[in-house]
């Protein structure tokens, strides 16, 4: 395009101010400050020109329109990204930092909280409704935890203490923010000579454990003296296996309907005729003195590294991590418990108890104890029974200093020990085997 000539005056309102552009030819435009146009001949910046106040003749430029039309459309963009910016900072400044939008805000929290996040407050209703509808049936006793126990509040920690005839347990919460351990005691049942004894470690929360050791305690109960009612013979092994089984499904339909996630150990021993028969599921365990001073382990613990345990799961589709201890599928550091839906359908962890009986009259044993993983990470089977047999004498048969040591060693789990003291001769349950 050619070029044409125009005469350029300036005027500068204030000092240090750029000049704007006054008009061409009596032709008002803008002039791009960075834009290059021909001036007298020579090339320059068309308003870089320091003239004094007031107005000024500049010099004769030659100006392209095309750079003219390039100037006024950035000039335009620039003002339309300018003023879009002032628009969206007023709307900000009014309505969303205004004191209204604050409350609005909060309101709408609120109504979405009430709308969208009530499933805490179905599961209660839920699990309330449960256990009314078990406790009709008789399934369900609502009685208070740790039965006849008494409960007992330090500085920080709760303990629970029981002592019944030959048998004294004391449990702690220990380090943990919940109390999920659970036990139970039933000395010479109707005068049947029989006792059941037995020790709950829940996890995922305490429903399970709770649940468990009402309701198996209950279902053993009932199925022994209808055997003894009818004179049936006994078959311990299969009276265990069947109502722990039965019970983990009763526990599993509450679980799904509730979507509750929780799940427990089990550890029952059952005495009667000098015979004692131990059902074990998860990782709490069991351990007898016999006449000699051994530790005679009563159980086995269930732990997903296992060559066993880590073939069942493989088989059935799961796998096993190590996360500080090995976990099944990265979650459960025992491979067998009662509830657990989720991983209990995907068949990656069972309920099935593995059950050992004991002759007494041949082990003529001093003292069992029970007890829950928070005992066993600090005490081996070994330095338990030692521990004990020293200790017999306490008020608990040195049940209640074994779980304080155990706390002091650095336990992180709830801790709850149960200690049956065979030498006790006013307990004539045990005088067939023990002389």
């Amino acid at each position: 395009m050619k070029n044409s000539e125009y005469t350029v005056r300036s005027y500068r309102r204030r000092k240090n101010e750029i000049p704007k552009s006054r008009g061409i030819n009596g032709r008002r435009v803008s002039l791009n400050p960075k834009a290059k146009v021909r001036f007298n001949g020579g090339t320059g910046p068309s308003i870089n020109a320091k003239p004094e106040y007031g107005w000024k003749e500049m010099g004769t430029f030659e100006i392209s329109w095309i750079d003219l039309n390039k100037s006024a459309f950035l000039t335009n963009i620039s003002e339309a990204i300018m003023t879009l910016i002032a628009s969206i900072s007023r709307f900000v400044r009014r309505y969303i930092f205004s004191p209204e939008a604050f409350v609005l805000l909060l309101l709408l929290l609120v109504v979405y909280n009430s709308v969208f996040h009530v499933k805490p407050l179905l599961r209660f209703i839920q699990r309330a409704k449960v256990n009314i509808q078990l406790k009709w049936r008789g399934q369900y006793d609502n009685i208070s935890n740790f039965t006849g126990a008494v409960e007992s509040e330090g500085a920080s920690k709760v303990s629970w203490e029981l002592k019944k005839d030959n048998v004294a347990i004391y449990a702690i919460q220990g380090r943990r923010p919940h109390m999920e351990d659970r036990f139970n005691v039933v000395n010479d049942l109707e005068h049947t000579k029989t006792s059941i004894y037995g020790i709950f470690d829940g996890h995922g929360g305490e429903f399970a454990a709770d649940f468990v050791e009402k309701t198996l305690f209950k279902s053993i109960m009932i199925r022994l003296l209808k055997a003894s009612l009818n004179g049936e013979p006994e078959n311990f092994t299969q009276l265990l296996t069947q109502e722990v089984l039965n019970v983990d499904n009763q526990l599993l339909d509450i679980e799904k309907a509730n979507m509750d996630i929780s799940g427990t150990t089990a550890l029952v021993a059952l005495l009667k005729d000098g015979y004692l028969s131990v059902a074990n599921v998860g990782d709490s365990r069991g351990v007898i003195c016999d006449k000699y001073s051994r530790a005679i382990p009563l159980s086995f613990d269930h732990k997903p590294q296992q060559l066993k345990e880590r073939k069942r799961i493989k088989q059935a589709g799961g796998f096993i991590s190590y996360n500080g201890v090995w976990r099944v599928a990265g979650v459960l550091a025992t491979s067998r418990a009662l509830g657990d839906y989720p991983l209990k359908e995907k068949n990656f962890v069972t309920a099935e108890p593995d059950i050992l009986t004991f002759d007494l009259s041949e082990l003529q044993p001093e003292f069992l104890i029970l007890a829950t993983d928070g005992l066993w990470d600090c005490f081996s089977n070994e330095e338990a029974v030692a521990y004990i047999k020293d200790r017999l004498d306490e008020p608990h048969f040195g049940a209640k200093s074994m779980v304080l040591q155990a706390y002091y060693k650095g336990s992180l789990d709830n801790i709850t020990v149960m200690v049956v003291n065979f030498k006790m001769k006013q307990t004539s349950l045990y005088r067939k085997f023990y002389n």
